[in-house]
Parts: C-alpha cells; structure tokens; sequence
C-alpha cells in the first residue's frame, strides 16, 4: 500500500471480495435481527431510550462534540471496510489515527492521510484524497472541530534522522492540507522526545520537549510560545474544552523526575493554574482536560490512581484502580506523544468511567465484566453496568449525558451491539446489533486499534498493517470495518 510493494488486485480477485462483502452484509442483518430478539424481547423498560443532551450550538472551530442519535432500526450491517489481500510477506505499514466525518472515513497510512467514501468496499487506490507528507505520520489527536478538521505531525523526511518537526492542520472532508508549519529548530530539545499534538477552541497547540506552540486554525500563524527556563521540559498535552500541558523536570541529583501540570488559555498562552504532582509519581497521563482528570503511576509504572481537579486546579479526590480490579490504560506515548489517548477511560457527566476485568468462571468462553463510574467529587462509585455472560463492555465516549459503549461478545455468538448507557438511571439502550466475520475479531481490542463513534456509525481500525509471515502465505487483512444500522 502507497509503496513499491503494492500490487493492483485483478478483476477476478476484486469481483470475488465484492461478493463475499454483499453477502456478508446480508447474511449479518439476517442472523442479527434474531438474535436481537433473544437479547431484548423481554426487556421494555431498560429499552426505552432517554434523550441525550443536545449540544450547545457550535462554530466551525470548536472541538466537536456530538450527540448520536438512537436508530430506528436495531438490526446492524457493515457501512464500509478497507482490506488489502496484495500484502508482501514481511511488509509492514504504520497506520496511525483514524477520523470519520458523515461522509468520509480518513486513516493515516506511514507518510500518507487517505480519505474514503464511508458505504463502500474499498482497498489501496480507492480513496477519494489523499494528502503525502514530507516524511511518515508522527503524531496525531483524536479531536476533530465542528467544520471536521484536524491536525497531524509528520517527519522533515523519510530518512532515519528525519526529527518529527512539521505539523499540519487539514480538512477530513475535501483532503485539503489548509496549512503546514515547523515547530521547532532546536534538534537537542527533542532529540529524545516524542512531540505531542492537541486542539482546543480555534488553536493547535504542540509540545516538542523544548516547549510548547499554539497556532491558529483560520491561517496556522503562530499564537504564543512557551519555553520553560527551569531546565524542564513540555512533553504532553490534552485538549477539547480546554488546554492542559505536562512538564516533565528531572533532578540529576535524586535521578527523579516530578511533574506539574498547568491549564493554559489556549488563545493567549496565559497560564490559568499550575498542579504540582506528589513527588515519586513514575508518569501521569491527562484522561480529560475539562474536567481535569489525570492518570498516574504512583511508585510503579502501572496507573495505581485517578485523581481529579477542580476548576482552580485543586485537587478533588483520588479514585484507586490497582489491584488489578479496573482498566486504567493509556496508549504508550513513546511511539505517538498523546498522554491522553487512554481508551479505557471514558470522561463525562461529573464521571469517570472505568471497565472492570474480565470476570471468568472457570471457562475460556464465560467471561464477563462490568463498566462502573466514579463520581469526581467523591471519588465514590455512582453506577454500575453489568455487561452478562459471554459479553464484555468497554466503554468508547460520551454522547452529551449518555455513554455510548461497545457490547462485545466473547463467544461469537452472541451478537456484538453499540448501546448507550445512562449514568443517572442506570438503563442501558441498544444502538444496533451486529456480528464481526471471525478475521476481524481482533479489530476490537482498544490498545492496537481505534475504535470510533461517529455519526450513527462504529468504526474498527488497525494502527499497524502486517502482511504474511511467508511468501506462500495469502493474507487478508482488514484494516478498517464499519458499522451502521440497516434503518
């Protein structure tokens, strides 16, 4: 794929992928609407869907926040899917980030951000834009405004000293790269530095070790710029409703780093409030900005504690996760610097909901789990959502007051579903129902995909394509797989 390795797939082989995707599709409304009925048939009460808060009116440049609406039909079909069969043995492609727009489903592929008509089948050459950088995908953010645009980093180069310097700000419906700049001249400031990306109200910001820079959207000029004089360094940021920046400082002396993290005006770069971290915290990731939520690794290098913030940056509570009672995860920053991509956590409604572990019975195939929040004020559990034998919950994102969730199963037979679960009543809604072909059961799993809800669809991607691990070998490999309601 966009490399000299890509092979353009006959018309026989092209025609037999079509097929078996029409008749997949087919067959998945089929089996689901039955199995829709087994699940829910006597459940009147816990399917009656509250109204999700409708969003304050927003402009082109705010962070976008929807609110997904339930579908008429319960019953799910695929709405797209990206595979390559051509795939060489030992080829291998980093595709980092994953956006979805009404229209178009966008995926970063090593230097390349490709664009697709969502409802199609669709393979390398099949994109409707495609925008090739100077060198590979460094950075991405999960945040897409309201006019869906985002912003990227990439490498000066393809070469192996090529630093990740340049950012892009680009729009996910038309494929136009609105502007690029480069951040940072200073190699020794980032030299072992993993540059971080965000968004918030009208500014990229982008924190490379040296300090931090914000840009605006409209013409990506320069807004501020902060460098720490203290010898510490900015290495992470998270972003939405506001903007909060991480500043690692490492003592030659004690061979300790301590942290501080500090909300920023995103416009100005005037700093709100300053939180210092208690010494001997191994790492702190940024679960939420606003409200301010941070993950910490307290004397290990496993989270062991949430602890919350007020709007003055002062502390709130601490919710315990070690144990190994709860998923407190967030994507290793060593490779891609979000500290704040944490998927098994889930912000919203004075919350913060965490997925329990899995709860086996003594079988490979009856496990079960539960999602749980935890009220940021108390730190106390609020409402607990059993997701039932053979099924695991994980919990994607808000939808206003809702938390929409993935309903997976674990015996691939009960059907998967996207549900929203209401934090205040404890009811939980069905979405759509539907089922994975069995090679693309592993699309599922947070930490080496991105999974997405976006528009009344749930998108499954890969963050890193592999082909066969022998010449003789034919892989299929899906990369992207959407899901939709047959309504």
């Amino acid at each position: 794929m966009y490399t000299q390795s890509a092979v353009t797939a006959d018309g026989i082989q092209k025609k037999r992928r079509r097929k078996l995707f029409g008749g997949v599709a087919a067959l998945l409304i089929g089996t689901l609407c039955v199995g829709s009925w087994l699940l829910w048939h006597g459940d009147d009460e816990a399917g009656a869907a509250a109204k999700p808060a409708a969003p304050s009116e927003q402009g082109p440049l705010d962070i976008r926040e929807t609110v997904e609406k339930q579908p008429a039909n319960v019953a799910g079909r695929m709405a797209f899917r990206f595979s390559a069969d051509d795939m060489q043995a030992g080829e291998s492609h980093a595709m980092p980030g994953m956006w979805a727009t009404d229209k178009i489903l966008a995926k970063g592929i090593n230097r390349t951000l490709v664009g697709f008509k969502i409802g199609t089948d669709a393979r390398a050459g099949d994109e409707v834009w495609s925008i090739k950088f100077a060198g590979p995908i460094c950075g991405t953010t999960r945040h897409v405004t309201a006019g869906d645009r985002t912003a990227v980093l990439f490498r000066s180069g393809t070469g192996n000293r090529a630093v990740c310097d340049r950012v892009a700000f680009v729009d996910l419906d038309t494929g136009k790269k609105l502007w690029e700049a480069r951040f940072s001249t200073q190699k020794a400031a980032y030299a072992d530095a993993t540059p971080s990306v965000t968004m918030s109200r009208a500014t990229v910001a982008v924190a490379w070790g040296g300090g931090t820079r914000a840009y605006d959207m409209n013409r990506g000029k320069s807004l501020w710029t902060n460098t720490p004089a203290d010898g510490c360094r900015d290495r992470g940021l998270a972003g939405g409703r506001a903007l909060l920046v991480r500043t690692d400082c490492f003592d030659a002396k004690t061979i300790a780093t301590t942290y501080r993290i500090r909300k920023v005006d995103s416009r100005t770069g005037k700093v709100n409030w300053t939180y210092q971290v208690a010494k001997g915290v191994k790492g702190v990731n940024l679960v939420s900005a606003e409200p301010a939520v941070l993950a910490v690794a307290a004397g290990d290098v496993e989270i062991t504690d949430l602890i919350s913030l007020d709007e003055h940056g002062k502390y709130r509570a601490t919710i315990r996760v070690e144990g190994g009672h709860y998923v407190a995860k967030c994507v290793d920053e060593v490779d891609y610097g979000a500290v704040d991509d944490c998927p098994s956590m889930v912000v919203g409604d004075g919350q913060v909901f965490l997925m329990s572990r899995e709860d086996p019975d003594g079988t490979i195939v009856n496990n079960s789990n539960w999602v749980i929040g935890f009220d940021l004020a108390t730190g106390k559990t609020v409402k607990k959502f059993e997701s039932g034998k053979d099924q695991l919950l994980y919990p994607l994102r808000m939808s206003g007051d809702q938390l929409l969730a993935l309903r997976e199963s674990s015996d691939h037979i009960t059907p998967m579903a996207l549900v929203s679960l209401n934090p205040r009543t404890g009811k939980e809604t069905p979405y759509f129902y539907f089922d994975l072909p069995s090679e693309a059961w592993t699309l599922t799993d947070q930490e080496l995909n991105d999974v997405i809800v976006q528009n009344g669809r749930i998108f499954f991607g890969t963050k890193q394509a592999n082909g066969p691990t022998n010449a003789k070998e034919k892989v299929w490999e899906w990369l992207v797989l959407g899901v939709g309601s047959a309504g």
